[in-house]
C-alpha cells in the first residue's frame, strides 16, 4: 500500500505496474522511457528509497516481472519454473495437490477452460470424505501438466485494434477468451479467464 500511494500520481499517468518492491516501466521510445524513468527515481529520492542495482534492469526488450517473461509483444510463463512440470510426481495426499494447483493456480490465465479441467482436482481438496483418487483425477492431472509443458503465449492487447471474445460453458465451469491479432494478422489469446460453478449453478441449463 505505501509504494502504490507514494506513486499514486504516476499510476494514474504513466504506464508503469508496481507490486509491492517491484517497479515495471515500459515505453515504446527511449526518449519517454527516460522521462519516466527519471520521474520514478524522483518519487523514490522524495521518500528516501533506495534501489540495489544489481537488482535492476534497463532498457532491455525482455525482462521478467512476478514470474512472467515480458517481450515486447508477449507475455510468456517463467520457464525455470514450467522446467519440472513434466516430472511432477502424480500427488497422494491433500498436502500434495494443494501444491501443484497452487503452482497452477498462478498461470491459469494462460490455459483455457482451466477451471472446467481443474475441477476434479479441486472438488477433491474440498471433500471430507477420505481420499480417493481415481482415473479422472489422474486425466485432469496430465491434461494440466501438458497444457503447462506447451508453453502458450499471451499478446500483450492493442487497445487502438479490435478484440474477438469467446465464451464457453460446461455443467461445472464458465470460461472465455479474448483475442486479437497479431502482427502476422493470425488470432492470439489476450488472456482467458474461468470460474467454477457452485452447487446452485451447477443446476441452471446449459445451452449451446
Amino acid at each position: 500500500m505505501f509504494m502504490n500511494d507514494i506513486f499514486r500520481i504516476i499510476i494514474t499517468e504513466e504506464a508503469i505496474l508496481i507490486y509491492m518492491d517491484d517497479i515495471l516501466i515500459f515505453s515504446d521510445n527511449l526518449e519517454d522511457l527516460h522521462r519516466k524513468t527519471n520521474r520514478v527515481l524522483k518519487v523514490l529520492q522524495d521518500n528516501d528509497l533506495f534501489l540495489k542495482l544489481e537488482k535492476c534492469v534497463f532498457e532491455v526488450q525482455e525482462v521478467k516481472f512476478l514470474g512472467m517473461i515480458i517481450r515486447p509483444d508477449n507475455i510468456h510463463m517463467d520457464p525455470v519454473k514450467l522446467a519440472g512440470i513434466q516430472q511432477w510426481p502424480e500427488p497422494h495426499t491433500v498436502k500434495q495437490l494443494r501444491s501443484f494447483l497452487g503452482f497452477c493456480n498462478f498461470y491459469h490465465r494462460f490455459i483455457p477452460n482451466y477451471s472446467s479441467i481443474a475441477y476434479p482436482l479441486n472438488e477433491l481438496t474440498r471433500t471430507n470424505e477420505p481420499w480417493k483418487w481415481n482415473e479422472l483425477h489422474t486425466n485432469a492431472f496430465i491434461t494440466l501438466k501438458n497444457l503447462f509443458s506447451s508453453q502458450p503465449a499471451l499478446l500483450i492487447p492493442n487497445k487502438t485494434k479490435p478484440f474477438i471474445l469467446e465464451t464457453d460453458a460446461s455443467k461445472v465451469a464458465s470460461g472465455a477468451v479474448l483475442y486479437q491479432a497479431n502482427s502476422n494478422g493470425d488470432l492470439q489469446p489476450c488472456g482467458f479467464i474461468s470460474e467454477a460453478f457452485g452447487p446452485a449453478q451447477q443446476q441452471y441449463e446449459v445451452y449451446n
